[in-house]
């Protein structure tokens, strides 16, 4: 979808082929490296305990508290899985992320982090558990980064769709978490994913003015040059599922772009969608166009 609302917005001049294959493939990039980001800024906050035990132990005149700084997070079994990763690695230094860090927003998380309750337990807590480990990670996303107001400006600032993908993020660090060896950095997202998004768009693209066909009839009552945008490349992008996509149940269809629509156009887009859609499926299968069929057993 924003792939495809990219290229509404470009001069015809600038779109050459392959265009809109590169866009997507730019998309899905970003998507990767803000999913990269967000686990080396956990990593990140964790492993500034040592940076702070070291600042304190350098004062012209520590005291006690100073040398006493506990770094056991430091040395987090969860953490040294993420850092060793070889994909992880790979994704720091293609993208250079180590150089975006914000000194000063690590260190006022990390000390966020020191003053909880949860923090103090765990650095209490005399043996290392695989649960226990994990959960202290995921403790500092979703209590410390995931509800800093700082932190997200910070990667409104620094990444230019994170206000698109931040709800999906939260699922991918959930899920990294809960099964981290299913994961794969340097493909975040499946082939079969990939290849349904490219035929998706591509298939959008080539029967755009038979959708439209399809499509312009439904809008008699409506001013088609007051419709937003959005809604007429997701009614386009529903219509191709119906005819061209035979796995993808049509209730499944409309219900997602229901959704899509709430989620990034009018108020009144869901009700809009869910309206025309369902018509224009009625026709079709009325003339017998749509032929589904269960997807194919792995």
């Amino acid at each position: 979808m924003q792939t495809l609302y990219a290229l509404e917005t470009m001069e015809e001049s600038s779109i050459k082929p392959g265009t809109a294959t590169r866009l997507l493939n730019e998309k899905l990039d970003q998507t990767c490296q803000i999913f990269t980001y967000l686990l080396n800024s956990v990593v990140q906050v964790a492993q500034y305990a040592e940076i702070d035990a070291n600042a304190r132990a350098s004062k012209h005149l520590p005291s006690a508290e100073d040398l006493q700084v506990n770094t056991k997070i430091a040395g987090n079994d969860f953490l040294f899985q993420i850092t060793s990763d070889r994909g992880f690695q790979v994704n720091l230094e293609q993208w250079k992320m180590k150089l975006q860090t914000d000194d000063d927003l690590l260190r006022k998380l990390y000390n966020q982090l020191a003053a909880t309750d949860t923090y103090k337990a765990y650095i209490a807590e005399g043996t290392r558990t695989k649960q226990g480990e994990k959960e202290i990670l995921e403790f500092i996303y979703k209590e410390i980064l995931a509800k800093s107001e700082p932190f997200l400006q910070h990667m409104e600032d620094t990444f230019l769709h994170w206000g698109d993908d931040e709800e999906m993020m939260s699922i991918l660090i959930n899920n990294y978490f809960n099964k981290p060896h299913l994961f794969n950095f340097l493909q975040l997202i499946s082939k079969e994913k990939l290849d349904y998004a490219r035929e998706l768009l591509l298939t959008v693209i080539d029967k755009k003015e038979y959708c439209l066909e399809l499509i312009k009839p439904k809008l008699q009552n409506w001013d088609s040059e007051r419709i937003a945008a959005v809604d007429m490349l997701l009614m386009e992008m529903g219509v191709c599922e119906f005819l061209y996509f035979p796995t993808i149940p049509t209730k499944v269809t409309i219900n997602e772009y229901i959704d899509l629509a709430k989620a990034y156009s009018t108020p009144q887009s869901g009700q809009f969608i869910n309206g025309i859609l369902d018509n224009i499926l009625k026709d079709l299968e009325k003339d017998q166009l749509v032929q589904k069929q269960d997807r194919p057993k792995k």
